[in-house]
């Protein structure tokens, strides 16, 4: 059976790793906490973990999404439009068929496998290359094409163009 090394060497030789990571894809000033609570999330789920590595990629990648995701809803609750539709009110007509179109699109998603949703969502919402999802999920750039290919399939025939 495979033995996974002790927290403290796992610690020196993967938190580097995940602070370049985490360099390329958040401020500067969130790296270390993001390397922190990569490694809090790991010891929370087990300490017999078979690929610590893999499994800590894919926790750098899951903050990543949640950290974006967050920033997001921020940025977008900070704006104010400034047009007529805010003096005239929004049009309702425009508010149903958006709710019908995300509702449509999420339904989709959620018919898709969590390994491809996840890989979808990882490449189109947080702009991740194939090389670097391929990297996060432990698989190859060709794997990651073809569960790309197969959620576009789905969600093309479900809601329509992407």
């Amino acid at each position: 059976m495979h033995r996974s090394p002790d927290g403290d060497t796992l610690y020196r030789s993967e938190a580097p790793r995940l602070a370049r990571y985490f360099r390329r894809r958040s401020p500067l000033d969130e790296v270390a906490d993001l390397v922190q609570e990569s490694f809090r999330r790991l010891l929370g789920v087990t300490s017999n973990v078979d690929h610590p590595q893999s499994y800590l990629s894919r926790i750098a990648s899951n903050l990543v999404r949640d950290r974006a995701a967050t920033s997001a809803r921020h940025h977008e609750a900070a704006q104010l439009p400034f047009d007529d539709d805010a003096v005239a009110g929004p049009d309702p007509h425009r508010q149903l068929e958006a709710r019908d179109a995300v509702a449509r699109l999420e339904a989709a998603l959620a018919t898709l496998k969590p390994k491809t949703r996840d890989i979808f969502l990882m490449h189109r919402l947080e702009g991740l290359s194939y090389a670097q999802i391929a990297d996060a999920m432990d698989m190859s750039v060709k794997g990651v094409e073809k569960q790309i290919a197969k959620a576009l399939v789905v969600l093309r025939r479900r809601v329509g163009p992407l």
